[in-house]
Formats: C-alpha cells, structure tokens, sequence
C-alpha cells in the first residue's frame, strides 16, 4: 500500500502580520487569496480602523511584550517594519534608533514561529543605508535562519496601477529552495489611472485654502486641474511627472504636508479619502467618521500600496502552486 503524499492548499499559508498598521500587506495576501490568522499594531488610532476592516485577530500591543506562545503558528509571516529609523526622514539612524532594533524583534518571531515564508516591507533607503551595512545585516540574520532570499525594489505607479511615485524595497524569503527558485517578482504594469479619476470634484469646506495667508501665492502657483502640488513653505512644486508624490506619515503632522490640488471649486489639500485611493485601497474600505483627519492621514502615508502586496502576494501564491 503506497503512502499518501501530503498535498499543501492555500489554507496551509496562513499569515501573521507584524506592524499590521492599518492592515494594508493582510488586505494584499487575502486578496491573493491566504487565510489571514493575526496581526499586531501598537498605534491605538490604526488599530480602530483595522478592526473596522479585518475580522482576524489583533494584538494591540508593543510588539516587544507580544509572546509568540500567545499567537497561532503561521506559515507566512509578514510585517512592514517601522522605516523611520532607515528613511531620509528619520535621519538615517538604523539601527542606533530603536525603532531599527525592533527588527530583532521580527527575528525573534521567526525563530520562535519557523514560518515557511518571510515578507517585509520598507524604504528604498534601507539598501543604502550605513553604506549598505544595515542591509546586510539584515539579510545574514535571514539567511542564517535558512531563508533564501529575493529582494527588489518596486515603484507602486509601476506595479500597483496607482499614479503614486512610491518607491519601497520588498524582502522575501523561502525556506524551500524549489519555492524560491519559481519565484519572481510580478513584471511592471502599464498605468491606466490617472490623478483626476482618483479625486472628487469637490471637498469639504475644511479641506479648502481660501482663508490661508499662503492663498495668493498659492493661486497665483497653482493653476493645473491634472497634476498634484506641494507647497514647500516658501515655494509652491508642481509634480510634472503626472504622479502623486510619495504619501508620508507627516501628512497626519498637519501643515502643508499634504499634497495639493485645485478642483472645480478652489485649491485644497486632498482628502483623506483620496489619498487612501492612491495607496490602492477601494472604497470598501472603511474610516471611522470620528476619527481626527490627522490620525487618518497619518495612517494611510504610513501604509503599503496594496495593490503591489496583491501583485506580489499572488507570484508567491503561483511559487507555491497552490
């Protein structure tokens, strides 16, 4: 009598997410079609908007006091480590900062989890920084765990159909070699979505500039219905390139960090909702009508593109030919 081979399904891979956020990477693999199991977020505002949208399990807490005997073994574990500590904007500290040494605590995860599959998610920077030692360290730590490794570095307005330049690196790893060696990275796909099929014609009167002190310049400025602009303080930028610029977490900081736009009406900032729109997510998606405009803008410039996590959810889906 010959023994019965064990054929894995899509309900073998399941996922656990780390820095689950607003639930962006969840929202991309379940897209793809995994089970997700759990995900953990510290931030008590994105935490109410993911519970709105997910109906997994969610460990609000530092990640730092989260037990892994407490969560359920998962095959896939992802998570968009905090990339203030390697951005520009953080002013590059790495691992020095300790948002950079929460990366011991994702391998604190593997060790304890063994997940077959590995994905992270952060800036572009992460490669360069320290003169690329970070990354390196970053990759041995993997490597040393069993995983091979394929990494690359992805613009969502190329692979997410988003007119959004958002440029952030994407780690995965395998521990099946044969996994690994079938994987690729989803091929660049032609932009059909441009700025204005994302905004609304008109907004809220408290999106509107006409009573700021920065008004007649910013008329005299902006004067394009089909691009986007960010005021710089003492000069108004137009982005040419027909792309909204990257959406950051500063957005929810207040001031003119959130890009702006002229529409039927006058010269606005945009809303929180359309900034969700070039972050990929539809209009399913839920926001508490309570929550402060700053919160949401400082979740969604904080997130993924979720439709580059579903493109490369579904090539590591084709991989594991399941």
């Amino acid at each position: 009598m010959t023994a019965s081979i064990k054929v894995d399904t899509i309900k073998d891979y399941n996922v656990g997410g780390l820095f689950g956020g607003i639930g962006g990477i969840e929202l991309g693999f379940k897209k793809a079609g995994f089970p997700i199991s759990w995900a953990n977020e510290i931030d008590k505002n994105a935490a109410i908007t993911y519970r709105l949208n997910h109906k997994h399990k969610l460990y609000e807490r530092d990640l730092k006091e989260l037990d892994t005997k407490e969560v359920e073994k998962i095959n896939i574990l992802t998570g968009g480590f905090p990339c203030q500590a390697f951005s520009i904007a953080g002013y590059r500290k790495g691992f020095k900062d300790d948002r950079g040494n929460i990366f011991f605590e994702i391998l604190r995860f593997i060790n304890d989890l063994e997940p077959k599959i590995v994905f992270l998610e952060n800036v572009k920077n992460l490669q360069s920084h320290d003169k690329g030692r970070t990354f390196e360290i970053i990759k041995s730590e993997l490597q040393d765990r069993g995983y091979n490794l394929d990494y690359k570095v992805l613009n969502s307005a190329d692979y997410g159909n988003v007119p959004q330049n958002r440029e952030r690196i994407y780690i995965v790893g395998f521990k099946d070699k044969n996994v690994f060696e079938k994987f690729r990275f989803p091929k660049q796909k032609k932009l059909n979505v441009k700025i204005t099929d994302l905004l609304e014609k008109q907004a809220d009167e408290y999106f509107y500039y006409h009573k700021s002190k920065y008004y007649p310049q910013l008329k005299e400025e902006i004067t394009n219905k089909d691009t986007v602009y960010q005021w710089r303080r003492k000069y108004v930028r137009e982005n040419k390139s027909n792309l909204c610029p990257t959406l950051t977490a500063n957005m929810g900081t207040g001031g003119h960090n959130v890009p702006l736009i002229i529409d039927s009406k006058d010269i606005r900032k945009m809303t929180p909702r359309e900034c969700a729109r070039f972050q990929g997510y539809d209009e399913s998606f839920i926001f508490s009508e309570n929550m402060a405009n700053s919160h949401l803008y400082k979740q969604i410039g904080n997130s993924v593109t979720v439709s580059v996590i579903e493109a490369i959810a579904r090539e590591i889906r084709k991989a594991l030919d399941v």
